[in-house]
């Protein structure tokens, strides 16, 4: 036997030079670049908020900690837990909302992020809502705190 060709048991082949399009998993350079280099990647020390959200569905889930000065964001990071879609969305969604007034970042959508990536393949745009989803519990977790210390103060 040759050193090229393949023992039994041996998984170290090439994969199938075929994919079916449900396996599709070509990205485009934004979204590749943003999965391996992503943005905003961690925990906001002493944050003034955090939330986490999952998809039910595929088990990605994500970790997100914002700061908050006079009602601008001014800083947010997250932890995920996902594929390369779900890492490549969160940063895409932390760099557009980064800076932003509160309102305008919780007006953050999926598409928009779908949007600023430059597309993703159909079956993987469901991780597009895990960063909005979060960004959104985080900003209502800070109001309802801000709220409270509010009316703690008066």
């Amino acid at each position: 036997m040759s050193e090229h060709e393949q023992q039994p048991g041996d998984v170290s082949s090439k994969a199938p030079s075929k994919i079916s399009s449900r396996d599709d998993f070509s990205y485009n350079p934004t979204v590749m670049d943003h999965f391996q280099n992503p943005r905003n990647a961690g925990e906001v020390k002493n944050p003034d908020a955090i939330a986490q959200t999952r998809n039910p569905n595929c088990g990605d889930a994500i970790s997100l900690s914002i700061k908050v000065t006079d009602d601008i964001l001014t800083e947010i990071k997250f932890l995920t837990f996902g594929c390369g879609a779900a890492i490549a969305t969160c940063s895409m969604a932390t760099d557009l909302v980064s800076g932003k007034p509160l309102d305008q970042a919780e007006a953050l959508s999926a598409a928009d992020v779908i949007s600023a990536l430059g597309g993703l393949p159909e079956h993987k745009e469901a991780c597009a809502n895990l960063a909005p989803e979060a960004l959104k519990l985080a900003i209502a977790d800070y109001r309802k705190r801000n709220l409270s210390n509010i009316h703690k103060n008066k």
